[in-house]
């Protein structure tokens, strides 16, 4: 029966063998220095990675071929390729060094990859991936840093700075790319919308040594005729508070903004739109911005002024500073961005009277609020990760971080509000000044970095998955463009002592 069993599977294998084609390959997740189909790249010596898929077993690649071109249809022709890497033995699918000629600022290119499997057969050409390199040397950038010359007492948070500029666009364009960078967080805009969807920009890094810029692909942003752009500026680690022992200003006291747009039109000339002189600088808003203390913001002084045509004559200048840009680099990991949204769970009346909303989650990010009320109404929202034994709100655990939000009412009709530059931990937000509070006033919005999963798990015992959900939450609120320790006190710093610990779970 043995000799029997084994030579019915012997020749399942030979027959499922023999039946294998090409047709049965696939090749997936295409990556360029993990990421796929990025802008904005500074890396000279890139590494390409991809995954082979197989409906049968005993199937593994046995040699692979790159190309690499300048456009889409050199790479289908295989013509005037600047990188043919030829058939390559090797099971290697990931980090395969590019080894072509010197790739160039701003350029974009085009590459493919067809691979053999362990059975003879070849697999066609995958489809048609991209990269684009951002400004490699510092002599690519024409653009000056600026700061805004509004008086500032730098010993507390202070109100956003705003910096503006207009310009005109008389021809067709066929590319906009915005590269970007700030002493402090950013957040910009083109025609009174936002650019990207990226969060705590330019990131956290060791600033004097290492300053990251991002690229945006604006082109569907530009238009005929006038154009605003405005960029807004907090504090975040760069001065805000931060550290063990909470003090200011760690990595310098002014904030200063260096952005250079690149406008590519139909008949091939470039117009720069930069950061310099011209622009012009004020305060909005936010009245105070700090990664601990919250945010304080106050409606009745919104503007339109990132709306083509506004009228900057009001607002003061901006000062030319020299900072360097030879410490500029493209993004070194993924980017923060909204993760999803968490609906309050229960309105909660304390012991003490304390109107309290709960989401049922501990979370990290912020909560958007939906209110209507009177002009100068102010809402307060406080946040906290626990109640205490008597059920009553609590944060001593907060130490000196107040995470707060104040938003005061414009008062002309529904207004919907996030924060900008700061983030809480939390499953509960304490309410002060809505009168009848509703569960669709608060919305949680959930952020991190921008991970991909590589795997899940379930099992019948519910307290193991319990106990699995719970690490995933704890790494999704660690997970801050740096590895954090904690995201809800005044702390919330990239030890490396607590992100080794996680590293092999995470």
């Amino acid at each position: 029966m043995r000799i029997k069993l084994l030579f019915i599977a012997s020749l399942a294998t030979i027959f499922f063998s023999f039946h294998l084609t090409a047709q049965d390959l696939k090749i997936t997740n295409l990556r360029f220095e993990y990421k796929t189909n990025p802008i904005g790249m500074d890396e000279l010596h890139p590494r390409f990675s991809w995954e082979l898929q197989s409906p049968h077993r005993d199937v593994m690649q046995s040699a692979w071929h790159i190309r690499v071109a300048e456009n889409d249809q050199d790479l289908i022709t295989g013509k005037n390729l600047v990188w043919d890497s030829q058939k390559i033995s090797s099971d290697k699918s990931i980090q395969i060094d590019y080894k072509g000629i010197a790739l160039q600022s701003r350029k974009r290119y085009y590459w493919q990859v067809k691979i053999w499997d362990n059975k003879g057969n070849e697999t066609p050409w995958s489809e048609s991936q991209y990269w684009e390199m951002g400004l490699l040397s510092p002599d690519d950038w024409q653009a000056q840093w600026i700061q805004s010359v509004v008086k500032e007492n730098i010993t507390k948070p202070q109100p956003a700075n705003l910096l503006h500029k207009s310009f005109k666009i008389d021809n067709p364009i066929r590319a906009a790319r915005l590269y970007i960078t700030s002493l402090g967080l950013y957040e910009a805009s083109i025609n009174g919308k936002r650019v990207g969807n990226q969060l705590f920009t330019p990131g956290w890094t060791s600033y004097k040594n290492r300053l990251q810029y991002q690229t945006y692909d604006v082109t569907n942003l530009i238009q005929n005729g006038n154009n605003g752009l405005g960029v807004t500026l907090g504090d975040g680690w760069y001065r805000g508070n931060i550290g063990w022992v909470t003090s200011r200003n760690f990595y310098g006291d002014k904030l200063a903004l260096l952005v250079q747009l690149e406008i590519t039109y139909q008949n091939g000339t470039v117009e720069i739109v930069k950061s310099d002189d011209s622009w012009k600088s004020s305060t909005g808003p936010i009245v105070s911005s700090d990664i601990y203390d919250g945010e304080i913001y106050d409606a009745r002084l919104e503007q339109d002024w990132t709306n083509p045509g506004f009228n900057d004559k009001g607002w003061e200048g901006v000062k030319i500073i020299n900072h360097s840009k030879d410490i500029l680099i493209s993004p070194a990991g993924p980017p923060v961005k909204r993760a999803e949204e968490v609906i309050p769970v229960d309105i909660l009346r304390t012991p003490k009277g304390e109107t309290v909303y709960d989401f049922g989650q501990n979370m990290v990010g912020w909560v958007r609020l939906q209110i209507e009320g009177k002009t100068g109404q102010t809402i307060t929202l406080h946040h906290a990760e626990v109640l205490d034994k008597a059920g009553n709100f609590y944060t001593d655990n907060l130490r000196s971080a107040s995470a707060e939000i104040q938003y005061t009412l414009k008062g002309d009709g529904p207004e919907v509000y996030e924060p900008h530059f700061t983030f809480m931990g939390f499953r509960y937000v304490k309410v002060e000044g809505i009168e009848n509070p509703a569960i669709e006033n608060l919305t949680g919005i959930v952020i991190h970095s921008d991970m991909t999963p590589t795997g899940k798990f379930e099992c019948s015992d519910e307290l193991i998955n319990q106990l699995q959900h719970n690490i995933l939450w704890g790494q999704k609120g660690n997970f801050l463009d740096v590895p954090t320790d904690c995201p809800q006190r005044d702390e919330r710093l990239g030890w490396t002592g607590d992100a080794q610990v996680f590293v092999p779970t995470a």
